[in-house]
């Protein structure tokens, strides 16, 4: 007899995109829907660099609110353009999957989807926001997807590595793309 296994796969894909934008004028085109490649064509001189990290943890409260979701229990929250806010924060205390948010204490800023995000392209998920020059300049070390404008909703993930220290003037553009297999 053949043994069946069952199981949900989740692979995360993280990016930073990193520009210098004094002006605000990379933020502005990126919250409004631009997209990265038109972005590095439009802008390549301002490219600072690209973070790529992957993996991440489910935190349990943003899986029970996918299950909730899923089965139409309760009044659960999407984490779709309207609610969902990428956070990041410059903790870097171990991902344990009870955690209910980001970690820091003081240094954590929440930013809304730019337009249409998030996108799904077959079993892929993307949320995108990007940070303007004067949003999350510190030490960027925790990163969630969140649906509510800050830590007070259910957080689907959380992520800990170090990326850098964002300056005033910068714009960094945060991505996470989720495949379920």
């Amino acid at each position: 007899m053949q043994k069946t296994t069952e199981k949900i796969g989740w692979k995360a894909n993280w990016q930073i995109y990193k520009f210098q934008d004094p002006k605000g004028q990379i933020a502005k085109e990126m919250q409004n829907g631009l997209p990265t490649e038109e972005a590095l064509h439009r802008h390549g001189e301002a490219f600072i660099g690209l973070e790529n990290f992957s993996s991440n943890l489910a935190l349990n409260e943003g899986l029970q609110e996918l299950i909730d979701l899923i089965c139409g229990l309760g009044t659960p929250t999407k984490w779709d353009n309207n609610n969902a806010r990428i956070g990041v924060g410059d903790s870097n205390i171990a991902v344990e999957a009870t955690q209910t948010g980001l970690q820091a204490v003081t240094n954590k800023a929440f930013k809304a989807m730019d337009s249409n995000y998030p996108q799904r392209s077959n079993q892929t998920v993307e949320w995108r926001a990007t940070f303007g020059g004067s949003d999350a300049n510190f030490a960027w070390e925790e990163y969630t997807v969140v649906n509510a404008a800050d830590d007070s909703g259910k957080n689907l993930n959380r992520k800990v590595a170090s990326k850098g220290t964002k300056a005033a003037g910068e714009t960094w553009t945060l991505s996470l793309q989720i495949t379920f297999s």
